[in-house]
């Protein structure tokens, strides 16, 4: 299935399924039996799955067509937003910058930072460019959407926990960024002021035929008007979504609508280009991020 969020002809947010070129709205085609938050829905998905089917919401004509709606960010309200650096092309690109190596500790445990989790934008949003900054930037990435609570969770299990997949763009100020990881902490500010995900959060049985190893066989692709910036695959992650959710969740619980994202995939970016092919995100720049299977997201920035 592929969830969405979206504002309806009449200007209410809901939540819906996608059926081909159209929304089903998942409140009014159960009669009320699903709420109308996918927070609210992910918080008691397995029941509210089990409406879905029971009622074949899947089988019934979509209330909308997709040019009746507006779609947001398909959980615009995550309870938190933790993001990796699970790609070791992009850590070494990165390191290679400043003269260094990938550390060892990376080879040891996935690390992340928590960003702002009240900064989600939708396909289509438009980004404002941050106060003080000269060099915006993209960020190609995949998050996983956690279904259910859970602590210690063993990489193993961790995939009960997950709810689904969608992709993810972590726009970064790297001027802010550099200026406060210099200090040693970080990259907070630089991070601060716009996320986006979508176009909706696929579920895994949609993709469970494209698995491969730790990950899943799908291509990953980013331009900025047009012109192609990056080629990857999702199956070039050095840590697994489970690998990843095990050490967030040491000690700690994780909740349903909590959002982990995997961090760059190689040359997902503008800051890995060589310094003469940088050209930084500027006002009417359109950034498009693909995944296959999990839709294209589109974002422009102002």
């Amino acid at each position: 299935m592929r969830f969405v969020t979206f504002r309806n002809p009449q200007g209410e947010i809901r939540a819906g399924l996608l059926v081909g070129n159209g929304v089903i709205d998942l409140h009014l085609a159960s009669n009320g039996e699903v709420p109308n938050s996918m927070l609210m829905f992910l918080q008691k998905q397995e029941q509210y799955t089990k409406v879905i089917n029971r009622m074949k919401l899947l089988e019934k004509d979509a209330n909308f067509t997709l040019d009746e709606v507006q779609l947001q960010a398909p959980l615009p309200n995550p309870t938190s937003f933790r993001d990796y650096m699970a790609f070791e092309k992009h850590v070494d690109n990165s390191r290679k910058k400043i003269g260094a190596q990938v550390p060892e500790q990376w080879y040891t445990i996935p690390v992340f930072y928590f960003s702002n989790h009240h900064v989600m934008l939708g396909p289509n949003a438009e980004v404002k460019v941050p106060n003080k900054t000269n060099n915006l930037d993209f960020e190609l990435e995949i998050a996983c959407v956690i279904g259910k609570q859970g602590i210690n969770i063993k990489a193993e299990e961790a995939d009960d926990y997950i709810f689904g997949f969608t992709i993810l763009n972590d726009f970064s100020a790297r001027d802010l960024q550099g200026q406060e990881m210099s200090v040693g902490l970080g990259p907070a500010k630089g991070k601060d002021f716009a996320t986006a995900i979508g176009p909706y959060i696929v579920t895994k049985d949609e993709i469970k035929q494209f698995k491969s190893g730790k990950s899943y066989d799908l291509e990953m692709k980013a331009s900025v008007n047009g012109k192609r910036y990056t080629s990857g695959n999702w199956n070039e992650i050095y840590y697994s979504f489970g690998e990843m959710i095990e050490r967030a969740s040491d000690s700690v619980t994780l909740y349903p609508g909590d959002i982990i994202g995997s961090g760059t995939v190689g040359w997902g970016c503008i800051a890995e280009l060589p310094e003469d092919e940088q050209r930084w995100l500027q006002p009417d720049d359109v950034v498009e991020l693909e995944v296959q299977q999990l839709g294209k997201l589109k974002n422009l920035i102002v």
